[in-house]
């Protein structure tokens, strides 16, 4: 493409995830001929993909550009944006660009997959520039909901662009710095050409709260309550770990933390110089013996997932720790769109119990860590870019900062989609062009594209059910045995239904094809297959699958 002209002067942005959703964040900058990654992120796949966990954006336009690839710079270390960096990085093997705490998350990630010999992190410093290529980048830290937030300033010769990342503004933050507005005014009045930058909460009108405020009320109800009390949350908010840290303290109860996850946050804070002043965590198995009144539990499942902690506690599968009547389980997170159904059931079993449930419906237990639009009047504010890019959002999200930050004296903006490729300079913000973009999915332990046969098969069984039919036939196509039918998830009482009819329908169908069609192994297997869809669909309105296996013997 003429773009990756080495002689090339224009600046491209590239997004091929996380633009028009949120999670799967992967973002691509270019000058000169060379590329700069930023980001590569995962997202949790929904009930349409059966049996798969993980998603990733593909990166097939990346991979083609391996060799003009010249790094991948990591803003932090929440999973929307390295979860996915385990299973894509042989697909680019460039070094890896992190400060020391996400670092440590995604070292812990490469162990597990056998990488950690084969891939170059190099750590970096705040406020320190370093170059790859033609970019100059420096890492500006900011407020987030897990430690090393970061902002990047890229500068080139045609100017500068500030990737947000994720952040918000906390004028109490437990965990990273108070808002650097004198360094962000610095940026500004040295010249911002456009801020690339975080969309997920704009439509809170308000700044995005402080985590002290939550700690305060965190403590106030779990002083409050006279059995176990349960905070669940995202493993990944170190911030939110260190408040329930605090809150086991001034509460007087011992702290338990219980999901693999969280553990492992936990971990890898505690190495980098973070939780300094944590309590001492009791073993999940001596907090048994405790009063009820004496134990807070930390853990995993605030999204409803079938095998996080939470949800092993909830159905009375965990080895150790059960939840009873006049327990208390606090959901200090987000509910994020698509979770609520299995939010709701888990709900529902722990108040089956007796165990009082709150959420950030009920109770200020949560606060984001986005920004809300007052938070973004201040970053433009100080920042003061010509153009805007609004990424990490769905399209509403992405619109709706658009047009904010045009109220806020930005001369342009483009809401982007991925595959976009969006040229930056001093005039304007032009979408050139289009490169491939796609989804993949983990499937067990092998990624696979989100449109595998497979995947469908494997949807259509959940929602319609599956059939298997066996014929052996002689060579002239005559049967000499029995069909052989199972069905999976079709319901078979109906007398319709029954094996028997089905046979009689398998049967009557061969004895009327010509010889000469019952020889060839596909034209029965296909003709068979249509006819069962057919009798399923006018007798029970399914279009379950069909899978039909022959068999040719001699006689």
């Amino acid at each position: 493409m003429a773009y990756l002209n080495p002689s090339d002067k224009r600046m491209f942005f590239v997004p091929l995830g996380g633009s028009g959703e949120i999670g799967m964040n992967l973002n691509l900058y270019g000058y000169q001929g060379h590329w700069m990654m930023v980001d590569c992120g995962m997202s949790f796949a929904g009930d349409g993909f059966p049996g798969i966990d993980l998603m990733f954006p593909d990166p097939v336009f990346a991979a083609r550009e391996k060799q003009n690839l010249l790094g991948m710079v990591i803003t932090h270390g929440h999973e929307d944006h390295i979860g996915a960096i385990p299973h894509l990085w042989r697909r680019f093997e460039c070094p890896i660009y992190a400060t020391p705490f996400t670092a440590a998350l995604i070292t812990d990630k490469l162990v597990e997959a056998g990488l950690e010999e084969d891939v170059e992190i190099r750590l970096v410093e705040d406020d320190k520039s370093f170059s790859i290529g033609p970019f100059e980048v420096t890492y500006i830290a900011l407020a987030h909901s897990t430690a090393e937030g970061h902002g990047l300033a890229i500068k080139t010769d045609l100017g500068t662009v500030f990737h947000t990342g994720d952040w918000k503004l906390d004028p109490n933050p437990l965990i990273g710095p108070v808002c650097p507005s004198g360094k962000l005014e610095a940026l500004g009045n040295e010249g911002v050409l456009a801020l690339v930058g975080d969309s997920t909460n704009v439509f809170n009108p308000e700044n995005a709260g402080s985590e002290l405020a939550v700690k305060q009320r965190l403590t106030e109800l779990c002083a409050q309550k006279e059995g176990r009390v349960v905070i669940t949350t995202f493993a990944s908010n170190v911030a939110r770990l260190d408040t329930v840290g605090e809150v086991a303290k001034a509460t007087g109860r011992h702290l338990v933390l219980l999901g693999r996850s969280m553990k492992r946050i936990y971990k890898a804070a505690k190495s980098t110089g973070y939780l300094q002043n944590f309590p001492t965590v009791l073993d999940e198995e001596d907090a048994g013996h405790l009063p009820r009144e004496r134990v807070l539990i930390c853990c995993t499942g605030c999204q409803g997932e079938n095998r996080a902690a939470l949800s092993r506690i909830a159905r009375d599968e965990h080895r150790y720790l059960t939840l009873v009547d006049g327990d208390t389980v606090i959901f200090s997170s987000k509910i994020i769109p698509g979770n609520e159904l299995a939010l709701g059931e888990l709900f529902n079993q722990l108040a089956a119990s007796g165990v009082q449930v709150i959420t950030e419906k009920d109770d200020f237990v949560h606060v984001s860590g986005h920004p809300g639009q007052a938070d973004l009047r201040d970053m433009y504010g100080w920042t003061k870019p010509k153009h805007a890019i609004p990424v990490h959002g769905e399209y509403r999200h992405l619109s709706k900062h658009a047009d904010l930050a045009r109220s806020f004296g930005v001369e342009s903006t483009l809401v982007p989609q991925n595959g976009d490729v969006i040229t930056i300079s001093a005039d304007a913000l032009v979408k050139v062009d289009e490169v491939p973009v796609g989804r993949l999915v983990l499937d067990g332990e092998k990624v696979i594209a989100a449109d595998d046969p497979a995947i469908a098969d494997r949807r259509r069984a959940s929602y319609q059910g599956f059939i298997t039919i066996s014929l052996v036939l002689a060579d002239n196509g005559d049967l000499l045995a029995d069909p052989q039918v199972a069905m999976l998830g079709v319901y078979s009482a109906d007398p319709l239904m029954s094996h028997d009819i089905i046979i009689n329908l398998i049967e009557d169908l061969l004895e009327r094809m010509p010889q000469h069609e019952r020889e060839k192994q596909e034209t029965v297997g296909e003709k068979v297959r249509i006819a069962v869809r057919r009798h399923f669909r006018a007798n029970q309105g399914k279009n379950p699958g069909v899978a039909v296996l022959v068999t040719y013997l001699e006689d």
